[in-house]
């Protein structure tokens, strides 16, 4: 077999392994190892560059920002602050028709700006919102479907893991990255809450189980509410403005955030002891598990590039005269429907290596490139089978009654805005750019 022949059974034979059942990772080591032995021939020289590349993968520095961002994200969760982000998006929102639903927009909105992992603010919002929007007449698969869709903001609004791990790809800074997020994120969330008013005010049957129709009414005033989040404004002007003024670099925002949120949860009374050594024990499980995902896909992407695929794809395009917006559009698709079956830190680890060297004759800004490509990813976390937020959903819920299905059903009109939004900033790049000029 040829090269590009071995590259394309790897795919398949990935996707196979994932299906039955065994783990991301492991299923790219082994295909890798398989992969680069046929290929070189030998099992020696194949085990050999294989070791180098896990060894080069995590090496650098810059790798430090991971444990230090998903710390601050564990203690931000410990400290409440989450709660406190919903209780105020509701004393200023409530009021508005699906108010509720619109507070968990802007609380998530505001919750991601500490945490950058969307799994936290799904179970966060799981746990704290839901209940309250069912007991207040909502439809349970409107108020599922609204915390899924709003828990991707976290993937967005800086500071964002994904946006990090796409810096140390594409070996770009994560601090213009974190920048470019916060106009395409404040624009996602803007779009999720003006689509749930719109369902309240033209289609309440798919938002309300019986007339509620006046919203919550909140006992706390607009100053108590502002107080509330004055907490998570604080900590997130820190960690985002020190990097947009220059005073430090993103993996010292880090350090300076786990820092703040520890004084925060501290000062709370909500960290003992015990408490410290379960959010230092969850950060290691965590940062491991996205270790290994990048070393396992820096593994594989070893064996793409020995292949010859990415050479035979540049050609392939050259010959096809893509045009940038329609290579943007195979890209975005192939990420949707690699989003079906992987995690979003698997998808970047194998689409960007593969895409960048396509771009390089059209001159793309690559920090816009990032944001069009963490959208898409995304996605990935709403869509069935796979869906990582649905099934944190479902897992944190206590009940019964509302399924799998029912989730993914109400996090669908959240994924089409997804994708809308993707296409603007697709077609308009300086939605993603506008901060940094």
């Amino acid at each position: 077999m040829t090269g590009t022949e071995i590259a394309l059974l790897s795919i398949l034979a990935i996707l196979v392994l994932v299906y039955s059942g065994l783990h991301v990772p492991v299923a790219f080591c082994l295909v890798s190892l398989v992969g680069v032995w046929a290929i070189k021939g030998s099992y020696q020289q194949a085990s050999s560059l294989l070791a180098m590349a896990a060894a080069d993968a995590v090496s650098g520095y810059d790798f430090g920002v991971i444990p230090l961002f998903v710390l601050m994200g564990l203690l931000v969760s410990v400290a409440d602050l989450g709660r406190d982000a919903f209780l105020a998006a509701n004393a200023l929102l409530g009021r508005l028709k699906g108010g509720l639903g619109v507070a968990t927009v802007a609380a998530n909105a505001v919750f991601a700006a500490v945490t950058g992992v969307s799994i936290a603010s799904a179970a966060v919002f799981t746990k704290v919102a839901v209940p309250e929007m069912i007991r207040l007449g909502y439809k349970p698969r409107f108020a599922v479907g609204v915390v899924a869709g709003s828990s991707v903001l976290g993937m967005l609004i800086p500071p964002s893991l994904l946006l990090i791990i796409y810096g140390l790809l594409a070996q770009q800074s994560i601090g213009d990255l974190f920048i470019a997020g916060i106009v395409p994120g404040l624009l996602l969330a803007a779009v999720f809450a003006a689509m749930i008013v719109f369902m309240a005010v033209f289609k309440p049957h798919m938002v309300y189980d019986r007339d509620a129709q006046g919203e919550q009414s909140s006992s706390l005033s607009t100053v108590q509410a502002l107080w509330l989040l004055l907490p998570l404004g604080l900590l997130a002007g820190g960690v985002i403005g020190g990097i947009y003024a220059g005073w430090f670099t993103a993996t010292e925002s880090g350090a300076i955030g786990a820092m703040g949120a520890l004084i925060l949860a501290a000062s709370r009374r909500r960290l003992t002891w015990s408490g410290i050594w379960k959010v230092l024990v969850e950060t290691g499980q965590v940062t491991v598990s996205i270790l290994f995902v990048i070393i396992a896909a820096n593994i594989y992407t070893r064996l793409i590039a020995l292949s010859g695929l990415p050479n035979v794809i540049n050609e392939s395009v050259v010959a096809a005269n893509l045009g940038l917006v329609a290579l943007l559009l195979i890209y975005a698709i192939l990420i949707l429907i690699m989003g079906t079956i992987l995690d979003g830190i698997s998808i970047m680890l194998i689409m960007v290596p593969m895409f960048l060297p396509l771009l390089a004759p059209h001159s793309v800004d690559l920090i816009w490139f990032g944001i069009v490509t963490v959208i898409a990813v995304e996605v990935g976390l709403l869509t069935p089978p796979f869906g990582l937020s649905v099934f944190v959903i479902k897992s944190t819920l206590a009940d019964d009654r509302i399924t799998l299905g029912d989730i993914f059903r109400g996090a669908a009109p959240f994924a089409l805005a997804m994708v809308l939004v993707l296409l603007l900033i697709i077609l308009v790049p300086s939605i993603a750019t506008v901060l940094l000029h």
